[in-house]
């Protein structure tokens, strides 16, 4: 935040949530990406700051030659991976800054030693809750920490997303472990002690000196989480809470291991298209 700004809880529209995480992630792209790079990697798939990744978990199945769709892709990390493993993946986002960053990697990975690796087949700029792709289109849809939690309206989200989604095909998608939104964000002791109300759906709210939201994140509880999945017509195969990986001793925001090795940081949502 800059100094004239302010964090307030309060209700925020879709629209005013949309445009303030447009130009947030614009703007943080390039040091997002270089902060985050050693634990994010370039061509992994993560599901959560902890560090667990899909190569430990395999929540999406075999992806040979599968449709792959990643929403809320930042600079398309996961993306890169299922090409890897032989789909043909899509990355979108809100950010046109995240997706160019995206795109820088895969132009170094060509000339690098990645020479050859494959990526995302198509770059795309569109807000989730408005996917420009036809019915039925994928074969799997997921999203690591991406749009779910800086939309006002998730459950349009995961209708659009089950819209674009083959019957029969499985969604995944991680967030911020509701439990976390009960405790102040930062890594040590002090993030250990309840400070606010689990119930509070209240939106965080970073505001400039008008009072213009300039960044925004949604909380919702585990049941609102589940409501919203089978009221988009899918079916809840499992919930996944990783623990703190036993090699990561980094930390990331309020994620660390002290807390980790406490409470969950992270809820994985894995879901079937019927």
């Amino acid at each position: 935040m800059g100094p004239a700004e302010t964090v307030a809880r309060r209700s925020v529209g879709q629209p005013e949530s949309a445009a303030a995480n447009r130009s947030w992630w614009d703007g943080e792209a390039s040091s997002y990406y270089a902060e985050h790079r050693t634990v994010l990697g370039d061509a992994a798939l993560m599901w959560g700051p902890e560090g667990v990744y899909e190569t430990d978990l395999r929540l999406l199945g075999d992806l040979t030659g599968r449709d792959v769709l990643e929403f809320g892709a930042g600079a398309a990390q996961g993306s890169r991976w299922c090409a890897g493993q032989g789909a043909r993946a899509v990355a979108t986002d809100i950010s046109a800054g995240m997706l160019a960053q995206g795109r820088h990697v895969d132009a170094a990975r060509r000339l690098g030693e990645g020479a050859g690796a494959p990526g995302p087949s198509a770059y795309i700029q569109c807000d989730a809750a408005r996917l420009p792709f036809a019915g039925d289109a994928f074969d799997v849809v997921f999203s690591a920490y991406g749009a779910l939690p800086f939309v006002a309206d998730s459950a349009e989200v995961l209708r659009e997303v089950s819209r674009v989604l083959r019957p029969g095909g499985r969604l995944v998608f991680s967030v911020t472990h509701p439990i976390r939104w009960a405790l102040p964000d930062v890594p040590g002791e002090a993030g250990l002690t309840v400070r606010s109300s689990y119930f509070d759906r209240r939106p965080y709210v970073e505001q400039d000196a008008q009072g213009r939201a300039t960044y925004t994140e949604h909380h919702r509880t585990l049941g609102d989480r589940v409501r919203e999945i089978v009221g988009a017509g899918l079916t809840l195969l499992d919930v996944v809470e990783p623990e703190w990986p036993d090699q990561a001793d980094h930390e990331w925001g309020g994620w660390s291991r002290l807390r980790g090795e406490l409470v969950p940081g992270t809820a994985i949502f894995v879901c079937r298209k019927q």
